[in-house]
């Protein structure tokens, strides 16, 4: 093979592994074998962004309690004492924090993710890695975080005493687990269209911040099913709502944690309608990897 026909297969493929004649190398286990080589950089990059975010500060990582605690009260105050959103709701202050927990593990998973090229593009122009790792690395350093916020919940819950019995507590398991795939879905094809558009970032932090008053966070579940009923609003509009990823997540968190609920603050088959969220969230997850591998090989150059 000539020098001028191998260049031009490398560069119709630049991501691909050859060996010294330009013939394409197989790799076993396709790109996450890759990503699972370099788990070293992977982990070096979410402890990186960790460390930024409080960097030069006096506390340090305390602020991942401190940020958390000031957060629940300033919407437990608001919304639950000056605009009376607690009435009627029993152990608002539990309802109110595991619904903004799970919620904040989704919005920095896709808005760290979104940026995540843009964060990392001197590594991205010099050297050659699996893009992904940055957008998992983004992924990570919100699940650090969100960790850290479910004990603050879990001790809340405890204190309060309004903690569920074990077996519902499992629900914990398959939000988590609805929230990472579609996080991950949505991380990885923003952070590709936010290369080529950068204002791609910007509308995300504004549908983040519709998306957490779209969800019943700060009301009910039942709340929204009579105030549909009585506008005559269709059934269909209502169903959208509810089978909503964000939704089916939030409702799962609070089974989880909230144990005041009944069954008229849930819809009926949740774990059903969280099984068909998740193998739709699955699918738009092999769609925006197709989409994000399409679109990388010009990173280098917009960046």
């Amino acid at each position: 093979m000539d020098t001028s026909t191998r260049y031009t297969r490398l560069a119709a493929a630049p991501f691909t592994r050859t060996d010294s004649r330009g013939v394409e190398l197989p790799i076993r286990g396709g790109k996450i074998r890759e990503i699972f080589e370099r788990r070293e950089l992977l982990l070096l990059l979410v402890r990186r962004d960790l460390q930024a975010r409080y960097r030069d500060s006096f506390f340090g990582f305390l602020w991942t309690l401190i940020r958390p605690i000031i957060l629940f009260l300033m919407y437990y105050v608001v919304l639950g004492k000056f605009l009376r959103a607690a009435d009627g709701v029993p152990d608002f202050a539990v309802y109110l924090f595991s619904g903004l927990t799970i919620y904040a593990f989704f919005s920095e998973m896709v808005l760290g993710a979104t940026g995540s090229m843009l964060a990392n593009a001197g590594l991205v122009k010099k050297i050659y890695l699996p893009r992904e790792v940055f957008a998992l690395a983004s992924v990570g350093a919100a699940g650090f975080m969100f960790l850290v916020q479910c004990l603050v919940l879990l001790s809340a819950a405890v204190i309060t005493g309004a903690l569920p019995d074990g077996m519902q507590m499992l629900w914990f398991f398959p939000s988590v687990l609805l929230m990472l795939v579609y996080g991950l879905a949505l991380g990885l094809l923003l952070s590709a269209l936010n290369v080529y558009l950068r204002d791609v970032q910007y509308i995300t932090d504004v549908l983040m911040m519709l998306a957490m008053w779209g969800s019943p966070i700060v009301y009910t579940w039942s709340m929204v099913s009579r105030a549909f009923a009585s506008m005559g609003l269709p059934t269909w509009a209502f169903e959208v709502y509810t089978n909503n990823p964000i939704t089916l997540a939030v409702l799962g968190f609070h089974r989880a944690f909230w144990g005041a609920g009944t069954p008229a603050d849930y819809p009926p088959e949740l774990g059903l309608r969280m099984l068909i969220a998740g193998a739709i969230g699955l699918v738009l997850l092999v769609i925006s990897h197709r989409v994000f591998t399409r679109l990388q090989g010009n990173f280098a150059q917009e960046l």
